[in-house]
C-alpha cells in the first residue's frame, strides 16, 4: 500500500512541474523575465519541500498550508492582481494531520478549471473546520460550474481529483470521503472528509 500510495503522490509532481515550466516559458516570450525568474526561485523552493517530506504519508496542515502559501505567489505571478486567496482555518485545526499534498493538486484544479475558463474568476478560499470527530478541508473558487451537471463524476476533473479520491480511500477507506460540486449561486466546492488526527 505504502508503495501504490507513493507512486499516486509522485504523479501530481510532473502534472505541477509542467504546468509551472508552461508559465515560465509564456512569460519569457513576453520578455518577462524578471518575474520568469521569481517563479523559477519559487519553484525551486517548492521543489525542495516536497523532497524534505517526501516520505511523509502525514503532516500537519500548518505545513500544508505553508506549501500552499509558495505556490500563490507563483500564481500571483501569473494571474497579476487577479488572485484573491483566503484561507479560514478553525482554531484548533492547524495540527490537525493531513495526507501530505493532499490540498495543492485541488487548489490547481480550481486554478485550471475556474479561473482559466473565467477571466472575471478572482476569489480562491481554503478552510479547514472541525465537525464532530473529523476534519472537513474545503477548497472553493468561484469559476464557472461544473460540465458535469452539479456533482463531477469520478476522473471528470484531471489526475488531481483523481488521485485525491484514492489517496483517500487507501489511507481511510470508508472513514474519509471527497466531493467535488457547484457552490451556488456561483463556483464551486471541493470537501475532504478525513479522521481529525494529531501527532501524540
Amino acid at each position: 500500500m505504502r508503495a501504490r500510495l507513493d507512486a499516486l503522490k509522485m504523479q501530481l509532481h510532473p502534472h505541477f512541474l509542467f504546468n509551472t515550466l508552461n508559465s515560465i516559458t509564456a512569460l519569457i516570450r513576453r520578455g518577462r523575465m524578471r518575474e520568469a525568474e521569481d517563479i523559477v526561485a519559487g519553484l525551486g523552493d517548492l521543489l525542495r519541500r516536497s523532497l524534505e517530506h517526501r516520505q511523509d504519508l502525514k503532516v500537519a496542515l500548518d505545513d500544508e498550508l505553508k506549501f500552499l502559501h509558495r505556490y500563490f505567489e507563483i500564481e500571483r505571478i501569473r494571474f497579476q492582481d487577479r488572485l484573491q486567496v483566503e484561507v479560514e482555518v478553525e482554531a484548533g485545526c492547524d495540527g490537525a494531520l493531513v495526507p501530505s499534498l493532499i490540498l495543492q493538486p485541488l487548489v490547481e484544479n480550481a486554478m485550471k478549471h475556474g479561473f482559466s475558463r473565467k477571466p472575471e474568476a478572482r476569489l480562491l478560499r481554503i478552510s479547514a473546520r472541525r465537525v464532530d470527530g473529523d476534519l472537513r478541508l474545503g477548497v472553493y473558487n468561484d469559476g464557472p460550474a461544473l460540465s458535469l451537471g452539479s456533482t463531477a463524476k469520478p476522473n471528470s476533473h484531471g489526475i488531481g481529483t483523481d488521485n485525491t479520491r484514492k489517496r483517500l480511500q487507501m489511507m481511510y477507506g470508508a472513514s474519509a470521503h471527497f466531493i467535488l460540486q457547484d457552490a451556488p449561486p456561483n463556483g464551486v466546492l471541493a470537501e475532504v472528509l478525513l479522521p481529525f488526527q494529531t501527532n501524540p
